[in-house]
């Protein structure tokens, strides 16, 4: 569940793949099965060796990695974002 963006910035097209807040629910070893919005995905706790997620937490996801731990209310705030992102690819504002 990479997603990728293009983003505008002065006349240039740039890509960037974006982190996407999921929530664990297993853990084998340093792999993490993750959840969000249907989606499941498997990711490597290997980062965060020193502080590692537990079963029902909240983490950033990007390429197949677990970044960070982040609270219920951010990965909530990350969605509602996104949600903006895509209602915006999906009927863009008229240019002016």
């Amino acid at each position: 569940m990479n997603v990728l963006y293009l983003l505008h910035c002065k006349n240039a097209i740039i890509p960037m793949c974006l982190a996407i807040p999921m929530r664990i629910e297993s853990i084998d070893g340093y792999t993490a099965s993750c959840e969000a919005r249907g989606i499941r995905r498997e990711a490597s706790l290997f980062l965060l060796q020193d502080d590692r997620p537990r079963v029902g937490d909240y983490v950033m996801v990007q390429l197949g990695y677990v970044m960070h731990t982040v609270s219920e209310a951010d990965a909530m705030a990350s969605w509602a974002l996104y949600d903006q992102i895509l209602a915006e690819l999906d009927n863009p504002a008229p240019h002016g």
